[in-house]
């Protein structure tokens, strides 16, 4: 099963994240399959390619809670998620 979630990336303390799509049993520093955009929680930027999380979702790819609220935040609905 795949899942979108983040991955963090940056020096300590000043962690920004990238959205990407992994296999859900994978850890959290092994490889992906696709970088979907980036996050910064320290100035809440953050940036989405929207086509393709919508692709990944309809194929059955489930965000995690971080995730989803980022990806309801940058306008794209989820199918099938409560």
């Amino acid at each position: 099963m795949l899942s979108i979630r983040l991955r963090r990336v940056g020096k300590k303390g000043q962690a920004t994240f990238r959205m990407v799509v992994a296999e859900a049993r994978s850890k959290a520093k092994s490889k992906f399959i696709e970088e979907l955009g980036w996050v910064d929680p320290h100035t809440n930027k953050f940036e989405l390619n929207n086509e393709r999380i919508s692709y990944w979702v309809e194929n059955g790819a489930k965000p995690t809670e971080t995730a989803s609220d980022y990806i309801k935040k940058s306008g794209v609905e989820e199918k099938g998620r409560k």
